[in-house]
């Protein structure tokens, strides 16, 4: 693919990887990097808990996304809590609706500096009403892995390792902690840019893994690629965990992380790929980001190409 020459121009590009009709096709490491080892996905991780959360659901140890997360969450409320607090349920987590003030962006360094991530959440203050306008904020996935704790008695590390680990090629190399020792929910997770491909590729066979066992259901990844709200920013929808765009005329559904850390699928193609990047700069602000989308739509229109003449793409790297 003279694609990953092409590519090789982004300087923060780490890694690209792609698969169609679920096999590898293209893969490329730049500047020492290499597909198989393990980098920070950063937010891109909020996929990972958002499939979870599903799996969780599936089991019946959380209702659904129409649950209120004040019962699950009561010890950590702040004194006199705002009544809207009451009405947050975990879909408006999943989809960033809660209402509350994000903890993301300029700040994320005053959240993490806070003794108790998850109070510090909580006790932000409203910016819109529950299942109003999206309010991007890790705060918010942070606390989906707090549930998830406490409603299993396990970490969410154990949890992923065990509800996703049948998925082969799936593993999570390292992932940070708050101070309660609560895995962060959507950041400072590692896994290689092949397991996030395989965890892509996971939902682009709609919960099914290569040998047939389902791990997540088809409806929660329907519910996860729906757009429930939009970014202010991008105008992209935005879902539970997972962005969705037009891009070189297809529908896409991706995940993205600081730095440029991406995973995208194309359903209708039997396409995935995933792109990592340097995290010493922010992609949105330098424009890496959308040079990616427009890496993608070159990838797109590459593989439709191929589809439309009857021809299947060819192993490259």
């Amino acid at each position: 693919m003279a694609i990953l020459d092409r590519a090789e121009a982004l300087q923060p590009l780490e890694t690209l990887v792609v698969a169609h009709g679920g096999a590898i096709v293209a893969e490329r490491g730049y500047r020492g990097h290499a597909t198989s080892a393990p980098t920070s996905i950063m937010s891109a991780s909020k996929s990972v808990i958002s499939a979870l959360v599903g799996i969780a659901v599936d089991k019946g140890i959380l209702e659904g996304p129409g649950q209120p997360i004040a019962p699950l969450l009561a010890d950590a409320m702040p004194p006199n809590p705002d009544p809207r607090l009451s009405k947050i349920t975990i879909g408006h987590l999943l989809s960033m609706q809660a209402g509350l003030g994000s903890t993301s962006g300029a700040r994320y360094g005053a959240w993490v500096s806070s003794g108790n991530w998850v109070r510090s959440a909580l006790a932000q203050p409203f910016e819109d009403e529950p299942g109003g306008r999206m309010i991007y904020s890790t705060g918010s996935t942070h606390l989906l892995s707090a549930i998830l704790t406490r409603q299993t008695g396990r970490s969410t590390l154990a949890l992923a390792r065990d509800w996703l680990g049948p998925l082969d090629g799936f593993a999570i190399a390292s992932w940070e902690r708050d101070p309660q020792g609560i895995y962060v929910g959507g950041n400072l997770m590692a896994m290689s840019p092949r397991s996030l491909l395989a965890f892509g590729e996971l939902y682009r066979m709609n919960g099914v893994t290569p040998d047939g066992r389902r791990l997540i259901s088809a409806d929660w990844i329907e519910a996860s690629w729906e757009p429930w709200t939009t970014s202010r920013y991008t105008g992209d929808g935005h879902g539970y965990g997972w962005f969705t765009r037009p891009i070189a005329g297809e529908e896409v559904r991706y995940s993205w992380g600081y730095g440029g850390q991406m995973l995208y699928v194309v359903p209708r193609l039997e396409l995935t790929a995933v792109m990592t990047s340097s995290v010493n700069a922010p992609s949105s602000r330098t424009g890496h980001r959308d040079d990616l989308h427009a890496l993608m739509g070159e990838i797109i229109a590459a593989i439709a190409d191929l589809a439309s003449h009857g021809i299947e793409a060819e192993t490259t790297n």
